[in-house]
């Protein structure tokens, strides 16, 4: 039987935010269940949205698609304050913040080289 799959699901880009989403999942696991509702929810709904917009912008046009990996990207830097928060709360140890860091900027460079190689696409 053949495989469904969408387009969008061979974007090594987003083939690193499902990544991180396993790692913001994992990680949160050991957060108190008072955080429950509070910073392990908004961790991992930033790790979510990272992956969920380059998926919704891929199937739309270049400067949509841009938009949409702002977003991503947005969602990026507000994962680097959750971790941040998360630290400083003693939830997780410095190893595992800069863990999540070093992933965090390996998506924002990709996402930015994207929108780099969507840029100079339109222009052209």
């Amino acid at each position: 039987m053949k495989e469904s799959k969408f387009k969008f699901e061979d974007l090594k880009v987003y083939q690193k935010a499902l990544d991180f989403v396993d790692l913001t999942y994992k990680t949160v696991e050991s957060f108190p269940k008072t955080e429950k509702f509070g910073l392990s929810s908004q961790f991992t709904r930033a790790a979510i949205s990272i992956a969920l917009n380059i998926a919704e912008g891929s199937s739309d046009t270049d400067k949509q698609f841009n938009r949409f990996l702002q977003m991503s990207l947005d969602s990026v830097n507000e994962s680097v304050v959750c971790s941040t928060i998360s630290k400083r709360q003693n939830y997780i140890s410095d190893e595992t913040d800069n863990q999540i860091r070093e992933k965090l900027v390996e998506l924002s460079k990709m996402i930015t080289s994207l929108q780099k190689y969507l840029n100079n696409k339109s222009n052209n």
